[in-house]
């Protein structure tokens, strides 16, 4: 037997005893178990009692990659035609919309506070990014159901792509202010992430749709399921595209070919949640409260920009959408949730810029702490305000 295993078995059993508690708990309080499991993973780790043992934070990559790959992988169900027929207009007028709200009203405050210019431009390309997974399990946790709910999944599955391209720009014009490296080079990265994600998608999910038919419902059906999504995300790793995106696109190839077949979705929903309680508990865990000390006046002027920003961008698309008063109201804070596609741009940031590297990873670091506690609860808040929660 290896050394590891009892510690590694004995953790994620308690891990996985934890999310149950913390879902019990939720539901008495009426308060988001992701907020709850984010919580716990930080009284759990080293900014609290350090409980967890010492190789804990290698598991994290893995854990997230495999919970981010499902949460990919259902959204790109909301991408099926029926849904864009009936809510296309308004997830395209508010995905735009919040994005460009977001990245210029944060570029805008922080010039006006004093920060330089390639800085507040690489920051404000980081601010559209959203939080899929906590999203999405706040949806299902509150059993959203209804257009405001349908729209939301929508806006987050095409949230980061369209936050990519800006993201890309930006980090673009802020190295040809600066003079260093290639211009060209960020521009060729959101290319590639965008376009290798999307073939990935295609090249698995067509020939995925016709042998899914041929498969039986029940353990084969689940076995392909996750096989596929698994192998997904293994490729795009390896190609060095965007998974998540990959996933996307592979979940909506399979529910516009396959029609009203819902079973491969089914059966990831059906694996999905003890993936998502360990990988919320460790989200918590990697989030050190030493880094909030850190972000200062900076992270203060990004995190209001990006509220307000997301807030003001969506009543604007919906406002051009036609979309209702409530949804106009409620989008942005139901999109408020940021988490790990944001510090991914940030390391990309920082290697272009290393300058700014610490300040950047400092600012998204502590803001995102922040936006993964407060961010379900304004999401949650956001269904029952429009009337779409049912518990």
């Amino acid at each position: 037997m290896h050394q590891g295993t009892p510690s590694l078995l004995i953790t994620l059993g308690a891990l996985l005893l934890a999310g149950m508690v913390m879902d019990v708990v939720a539901r008495r309080l009426g308060v988001p178990r992701v907020t709850l499991l984010i919580l716990a993973g930080m009284a759990a780790g080293p900014s609290g009692l350090d409980l967890l043992p010492a190789d804990a934070d290698a598991w994290y990559p893995t854990v997230s990659s495999m919970a981010l790959l499902m949460v990919g992988f259902l959204l790109g169900r909301k991408l099926a035609l029926p849904v864009l027929r009936a809510h296309g207009r308004e997830v395209l007028w508010f995905s735009v919309w919040e994005v460009l709200g977001a990245a210029a009203l944060v570029v805008v405050a922080l010039v006006v506070a004093g920060v330089p210019l390639p800085l507040a431009l690489v920051l404000g390309g980081v601010a559209p990014a959203s939080a899929p997974a906590a999203i999405h399990n706040v949806v299902d946790e509150a059993g959203g159901r209804g257009p405001y709910t349908e729209t939301l999944l929508g806006v987050v599955a095409v949230d980061d792509a369209w936050g990519l391209i800006v993201f890309s720009v930006l980090l673009a014009a802020a190295e040809a202010l600066l003079g260093s490296g290639s211009v060209v080079e960020p521009l060729l990265f959101g290319g590639a992430e965008l376009g290798g994600a999307l073939l990935l998608g295609v090249a698995l999910g067509v020939p995925a749709a016709y042998v899914t038919r041929w498969i039986r419902s029940g353990e084969p059906m689940q076995a392909e399921a996750l096989g596929l999504v698994l192998v997904c995300g293994g490729l795009a790793l390896w190609a060095g595209v965007s998974y998540l995106l990959a996933a996307m696109v592979l979940g909506t190839v399979l529910a516009n070919l396959l029609h009203h077949d819902s079973r491969p979705f089914h059966a990831i929903e059906n694996v999905e949640w003890p993936i998502m309680v360990v990988f919320f508990i460790l989200a918590g865990a990697e989030a050190h409260l030493g880094e909030l000390k850190a972000v200062g006046w900076l992270g203060g002027v990004y995190v209001v920009a990006r509220a307000a920003g997301l807030m003001a961008g969506a009543w604007a698309g919906g406002s051009l959408a036609r979309a209702p008063r409530a949804h106009r109201l409620w989008m942005g804070p139901g999109i408020m949730p940021q988490a790990g596609v944001a510090l991914g741009m940030a390391l990309v940031a920082g290697s272009h810029l290393p300058q700014w590297k610490d300040t950047i990873m400092a600012v998204v670091v502590g803001s995102t702490v922040l936006f993964e506690l407060a961010g379900p609860v304004l999401t949650r808040t956001a269904l029952k305000r429009v009337g779409e929660a049912a518990r």
